[in-house]
């Protein structure tokens, strides 16, 4: 790999690509190198949901191709969260179709960011993620964007980057997207990958909503600093009409969080 600048986060420096590579970056979806390096112990029971305490969401990338929003509806879903970018220079085909498609059938509806700290800094990609669909709205129906870290699809799984650069990374991200948008942005991790990749860092628990991987009966730890998730992912089907999601709390509540 050629190194071509340094990208420093804070006082903390790494180096970046000089040309960052994007193969499978329409295909990948939220949890595919979690489900690829953790595997899959099962899914929740069907006495798991309960309706007024849980609701039933998606998650949606270029996987899926367009979606057929209102069947989605139809079978119970809420809320979904549609991958909008990568890096500094994916944006995926399918974006509109599934957010602007998922809104016009009733659901709320977020951008998700595919982080990339191997390219260039946390801000960089904030701005690109907002300048290309992950932005709110206080309409009611728009979750905060979410920045979806997780194992490295092109190499060593933290990218090659120390946990404190890492962390760093993730709060250069975190503090431009609430300069751009007044909105913290949700957190999207597995525990494994969390304690691994940041030494378990508790910094974000009490500012930024967590968003939890984890393909089995029950949630199990959570990352530190957190004392709850806000969404559980609980499938990583890949399969239409998404992967499968409860967010923790009821319709009030999931409507309060995209108000902000």
């Amino acid at each position: 790999m050629i190194v071509a600048s340094t990208l420093t986060y804070g006082s903390v420096a790494a180096p970046a690509q000089e040309k960052p590579d994007y193969r499978g970056a329409e295909q990948r979806h939220a949890g595919s190198q979690i489900a690829k390096h953790e595997g899959v112990h099962g899914a929740p029971s069907p006495d798991s949901y309960t309706a007024g305490a849980n609701v039933l969401g998606h998650d949606v990338s270029g996987w899926q191709g367009d979606v057929d929003w209102p069947a989605a509806t139809k079978a119970g879903a809420k809320f979904v969260y549609v991958k909008a970018t990568e890096g500094t220079g994916f944006t995926s085909d399918h974006f509109n179709q599934q957010y602007n498609g998922s809104y016009a059938a009733g659901m709320i509806r977020g951008a998700y960011h595919f982080a990339r700290p191997d390219i260039s800094t946390g801000a960089k990609q904030a701005h690109y993620f907002v300048d290309h669909g992950g932005g709110w709205t206080r309409d009611g129906r728009t979750l905060p964007g979410a920045l979806d870290m997780e194992y490295n699809p092109y190499g060593e799984a933290c990218y090659n980057r120390s946990p404190k650069v890492i962390v760093a990374w993730i709060r250069d991200f975190s503090n431009a997207y609430k300069a751009r948008t007044g909105r913290t942005p949700m957190i999207y991790t597995s525990t494994s990958w969390w304690k691994k990749c940041t030494g378990n860092s508790p910094v974000f628990g009490r500012t930024n909503p967590l968003w939890l991987a984890r393909y089995a009966p029950q949630i199990g730890e959570l990352p530190a600093g957190w004392d709850f998730q806000s969404i559980w992912q609980f499938s990583d089907s890949g399969k239409l009409p998404g992967d499968q999601n409860f967010f923790n709390g009821g319709p009030g509540q999931l409507t309060a969080l995209a108000t902000g």
